[in-house]
């Protein structure tokens, strides 16, 4: 399947890791893009904030590996913005910018059939905000739930994915990772951890699907 990525994997897969953000909820991407157009002419102005201006990716990885509050962030994100023209009130803006995510209900049902058939499944995610798995219960949803601001450490960094590995008792060559980022895919290939790269949710409901065929009745 070529949206699946090989990385050193000998054998069929025997778990599950699966972001949480664009993956078992709709785009991140989308909702950071109403937003962006909600405050400014620019729909990649949040995008553009985190991935190009030093400062601004300096304080997301800072509060992504909890060691930086909501709101020191959020202040933080707000000064920022204003230094590029657009002035917004820092409380809330962490919700504010997630405001259009919600359940992907193809993905969920996927992972329960998952761990119906057996498959064991790990939640490795980068927290946004102290409130952005509000309405989930993560602990229902997986069988391992490995959130960075928890443990310190955040993807694409190895730590992340090996502590998920790891809680799961599975090697890492045994893992497929869901994931709506590529980079992190990539992060997680270092440790022979093959990726599936998500896009359209019954295309990802698909390669899994056929990388973990139900037994016949």
């Amino acid at each position: 399947m070529d949206d699946v990525l090989e990385a050193r994997a000998e054998g069929p897969p025997r778990a599950v890791l699966t972001d949480f953000g664009g993956v078992l909820t709709t785009s991140v991407l989308d909702s950071f893009r109403a937003w962006s157009t909600h405050v400014s002419d620019d729909p990649l102005l949040i995008e553009r904030l985190f991935r190009e201006d030093t400062e601004s990716s300096a304080l997301l990885v800072e509060h992504e590996c909890g060691r930086m509050s909501e709101a020191e962030f959020e202040r933080g994100i707000a000064g920022r913005l204003r230094e590029k023209g657009v002035d917004v009130e820092p409380a809330g803006l962490v919700t504010a910018i997630a405001a259009g995510m919600r359940p992907d209900q193809t993905m969920l049902a996927a992972l329960s059939g998952l761990r119906a058939q057996g498959v064991p499944v790990a939640i490795v995610s980068n927290a946004l905000g102290d409130d952005c798995y509000q309405g989930y219960d993560l602990d229902a949803l997986a069988d391992v739930v490995v959130i960075s601001s928890r443990i310190g450490s955040r993807k694409p960094g190895r730590r992340i994915y090996r502590t998920a590995c790891d809680l799961l008792g599975v090697d890492p060559t045994a893992c497929v990772m869901i994931d709506d980022l590529e980079h992190n895919l990539t992060g997680a290939a270092r440790l022979g951890i093959r990726g599936l790269h998500h896009i359209h949710s019954d295309e990802t409901a698909h390669a899994l699907r056929e990388l973990f065929p139900a037994d016949p009745a």
